[in-house]
C-alpha cells in the first residue's frame, strides 16, 4: 500500500485489481482521477463497496503466474547484479511458464 500511489502514478489505467489491503478511499479516488475502476473488496469491518466480482476472479491468474515464475530460483533469489540481467532472466522464465 506504501508504494500504490506512486506506482500508479502518470499511469493510464482501466481496471486496477487489488485486494483487501488496498482498500482506501484515496487509492480509490487517485484510480479514478486517472480514468479507471477500482475492483478492490471492502475490509472487513468497513462499509460494502461495489466491485466487479467476475474481474477480481481473475486477480488469481495473476498470483498463480508469479507462483509459478518464483519456482524458478534464479528469480525468487534475484542472482543477477543488474536491472536488466534480471528482467531479461524474468522475461525467459516468464515464457516458459506453462499454464
Amino acid at each position: 500500500m506504501t508504494v500504490a500511489h506512486a506506482l500508479l502514478e502518470g499511469l493510464k489505467v482501466r481496471d486496477v485489481i487489488g485486494d483487501k489491503g488496498y482498500d482506501s478511499d484515496l487509492l480509490r479516488e487517485q484510480i479514478r482521477r486517472q480514468g479507471g475502476q477500482p475492483v478492490i473488496p471492502s475490509r472487513s469491518g468497513t462499509r460494502d463497496r461495489r466491485y466487479d466480482q467476475e474481474k477480481y476472479k481473475l486477480r488469481n491468474v495473476i498470483e498463480r503466474f508469479f507462483n509459478r515464475l518464483k519456482h524458478c530460483r534464479r528469480v525468487a533469489t534475484r542472482y543477477d547484479k543488474t536491472a536488466r540481467n534480471y528482467f531479461s532472466f524474468v522475461c525467459i522464465a516468464a515464457a516458459m511458464v506453462h499454464f
